[in-house]
């Protein structure tokens, strides 16, 4: 579904980074792709696979470990490890993942222990992607798997870009005058194209009467990617959906691309108006 005809085919979601969720698996992604499987390694829950000032500059970045307290991966593309300050940033980003997932787990499974059952092992993947490399941007995004007990995990997504002008990363949405404006824009585009694929998925028509998964959502509450058919500027916002929002777990997560419009040049903050043109 996303992008794949118009050049994001390297771009956000991978299969969920950790092999599925627990006793539950959701639909897998229009767009998935088999990604490079990171060395197994065992170590203690409280310390890390390796230092970030270990790791060189330049190329990409793969962690994975698996003990009985918790399972933690975290990867990012040599483009990634090419450009220094978005190197340190996604260091950094890694380091308080894994220490937020040691605390956590590590709190469960005490839980678990006072509290007579069974424990499993906590988890939270994340692997990062190129959507689009344009000049003066590149344009990532990541999807997350989390399990913290319970029937199943949770997949979400995150993005980012980076500034090479400003040497700096950037949220999608910063991009643009607000999120009000930008919502306006895609709405309805992005509403048809929803519908459209839950058709797909659900076989048939939607169902009307449950309000909870045949109405709308706001584009712009999900995760915004910028993508771009052309190599030269971005021309396409893809809109990730998790499981949950727009339709049951069953369903899997959903990837909505719009193009860019007059309307949506229009919310663009003038800045960055030249790093934008409308579809053709």
């Amino acid at each position: 579904m996303r992008f794949g005809a118009w050049c994001l085919a390297s771009a956000a979601t991978a299969a969920l980074l950790l092999g599925g969720c627990k006793g539950e698996t959701p639909a897998p992604t229009a767009s998935e792709t088999a990604s490079a499987e990171a060395p197994s390694q065992t170590e203690a829950a409280t310390e890390p696979v390796a230092d970030a000032s270990e790791v060189a500059v330049g190329g990409g970045r793969a962690e994975k470990v698996e003990n009985d307290t918790y399972e933690f991966s975290y990867a990012y593309p040599d483009a990634v490890g090419a450009i220094p300050g978005l190197k340190a940033n996604l260091d950094k980003q890694l380091e308080a993942s894994r220490a937020d997932l040691v605390s956590s787990a590590k709190e469960g499974q005490a839980d678990s222990k006072e509290n007579d059952y069974p424990y499993h092992a906590y988890s939270y993947g994340e692997e990062w992607k190129v959507v689009t490399n344009v000049p003066n941007w590149l344009s990532l995004s990541s999807e997350i798997y989390t399990y913290s007990g319970g029937a199943h995990g949770m997949t979400t997504f995150d993005a980012l870009l980076w500034d090479r002008h400003a040497e700096t990363a950037r949220k999608p949405i910063d991009l643009f005058t607000s999120k009000e404006a930008l919502s306006r824009a895609l709405r309805t585009p992005f509403c048809a194209a929803l519908d459209k694929e839950r058709v797909k998925r659900r076989g048939g028509p939607i169902d009307k009467s449950d309000e909870m998964f045949s109405e709308c959502i706001d584009p712009v509450e999900q995760v915004v990617i910028l993508g771009s058919s052309n190599g030269q500027t971005f021309d396409r916002i893809g809109l990730l959906v998790p499981p949950y929002n727009a339709g049951p777990y069953a369903e899997g997560s959903y990837e909505v691309t719009v193009p860019v419009t007059g309307a949506v040049m229009a919310t663009l903050k003038p800045q960055y108006r030249s790093s934008f043109s409308i579809a053709k």
